[in-house]
């Protein structure tokens, strides 16, 4: 096994692919010998040649920063020595690339719910969703109570509560934009059944609001599948909630599974807790399923715009054409001045957990994010909030935070979200989460988070491993159980603006 990689042919720093002591002999084809002249963790960066003051420092075939100080080869290049380039705005210019792509035609399929308006699911999940936080505590004795009479989730997959914190006192753009995404919830493709929780106030009723925004969202609403409990109504929220999981219960005692052509996949695609390997294994693994699901006809979806700084023109290349285009050069200058407009730094340094693993600017860290998104154009670009509309790799409007982005995708219509990380995370959101390690160290670890070890890329070529990848895939959107299905981690958050009143 190799000990260390130079990503592209330009670097001028290589990446330790394990601890390396001081001493150790970097053998490369264009630089020679390259000895280390300091122990280097794993996913950290080697100058593989002498890098002079204010230069920059190349990974990826890009800068990610310049140095800050002389940097002799075979040093630690981090923190202590390279500083981001970024600054302010930017102005962009729509310069297209010609995009390829050797991906074929593939004529499997999954096991799939087709539902009546013509979406996929690829469960059949019972949701519990509070219209209001404030009567979120009634889920989980439902939920009890409900696994007491089905321990196996009765003629469900899963039963999944979206417990938040947002009520009719919230100030009115969170509460509308909360609203939003529990409708989109609610309309999930891989929800069987929904129960919608609130308190039913006479003066300001957010069940008769959630009501009218699912019928302007769907046109319609079954209600066999979709009911409605108000605790203002009800003399016992306990009893008539369970009678009302039993009619959902029966309703959807005859769905069964069928096979649906991969072009139906919609998958949401996110990173957290990177490490300095999360771009050279995980990402780039994501990058080649991405490219495949598009070439099927399927569509995937980057969020998490924050860490799009610093490579954001590499996506605005890949528009398929100008009006995409701008809606990216938007995407990304409207979060920019969200940033400025709460005082925030736009190019705030990578965690201090995402620093340890290896990585030094947030270029460094972008260009490492945006592997995820393969080689394939951008088709479109989503407001926070909004439902896919258009087949292939799509852009999503949402921030770093990874369950407030990973929840953004599920109600984008995400199917299941596939979920990057170096240094590990138990979390997911309420769709099937897959959780990919960048490293063996951390699958061998959290054998209960982790469900794909990218790791294996070490001793492994990427055809081998993202083949073995694709068909796990196809296997969950099957009905192969997730980490977090496994062990009932399910969860929701809402994205915000301003201050809590």
């Amino acid at each position: 096994m190799n000990n260390f990689i130079i990503l592209d042919e330009h670097d001028s720093v290589a990446v330790a692919l394990q601890d390396l002591p001081k001493g150790t002999v970097l053998k490369t084809a264009n630089h020679g010998n390259v000895t280390t002249l300091e122990d280097i963790t794993r996913g950290h960066k080697i100058a593989l040649e002498d890098i002079k003051k204010g230069a920059d420092i190349i990974k990826y075939g890009y800068p990610i920063g310049h140095a800050t100080q002389d940097i002799k080869r075979g040093e630690h290049v981090h923190i202590h020595n390279i500083a981001t380039n970024l600054s302010g705005e930017l102005e962009y210019s729509y310069k297209p690339i010609k995009i390829t792509t050797k991906v074929g035609k593939d004529d499997r399929k999954f096991m799939g719910y087709k539902r009546p308006n013509g979406k996929v699911g690829i469960r059949n999940d019972l949701y519990i969703i509070p219209v209001v936080g404030s009567v979120s505590e009634l889920i989980d004795p439902l939920v009890t109570q409900f696994r007491a009479l089905h321990p196996d989730n009765g003629n469900f997959d899963n039963v999944v509560p979206l417990k938040h914190t947002y009520g009719i006192d919230t100030p009115q753009d969170n509460y509308k934009r909360a609203r939003k995404i529990l409708v989109d919830a609610a309309l999930q493709p891989n929800a069987g059944a929904v129960l919608i929780c609130g308190l039913g106030c006479a003066d300001d009723d957010e069940l008769a609001q959630m009501k009218a925004a699912l019928q302007e969202a769907n046109g319609s609403i079954d209600p066999d599948r979709i009911k409605f409990l108000s605790s203002a109504d009800s003399d016992d929220e306990i009893t008539d909630g369970l009678a009302m999981l039993e009619e959902l219960n029966a309703a959807v005692k005859d769905d069964q599974r069928t096979p649906q052509p991969l072009s139906e996949l919609k998958i949401g695609l996110k990173c957290g807790g990177s490490d300095g390997l999360s771009g050279v294994t995980a990402n780039p693994l994501f990058g080649r399923l991405s490219d495949f699901v598009a070439a099927q006809g399927g569509t995937t979806v980057l969020s998490e715009v924050p860490e799009m700084f610093g490579a954001e023109t590499i996506l605005m290349s890949r528009a398929k054409d100008e009006k995409t285009f701008d809606k990216t050069v938007n995407l990304i200058n409207n979060f920019k001045a969200y940033f400025e407009r709460f005082h925030q730094p736009i190019y705030e340094n990578p965690s201090p957990g995402n620093k340890a693993g290896g990585i030094s600017t947030l270029e460094d860290k972008s260009l490492g994010c945006t592997q995820k998104s393969g080689t394939s154009a951008v088709n479109d670009v989503l407001e926070y909030g909004d439902k896919i509309k258009t087949k292939g790799l799509n852009l999503l409007q949402a921030p770093g935070n990874d369950l407030v982005s990973s929840s953004a995708e599920a109600s984008a219509d995400c199917q299941m979200v596939l979920f990057t990380t170096g240094r590990g995370t138990p979390f997911a959101t309420y769709v099937p989460t897959v959780k990919v390690s960048s490293n063996s160290y951390i699958a061998n670890l959290k054998p209960r988070w982790i469900d794909f070890d990218a790791g294996q890329l070490m001793n492994e070529s990427m055809d081998d491993l993202a083949a073995k990848f694709i068909q796990y895939i196809i296997d969950v959107a099957s009905g192969k159980k997730t980490n977090n299905e496994k062990y009932d981690v399910h969860g929701i958050a809402i994205f915000k603006t301003g201050v809590t009143e």
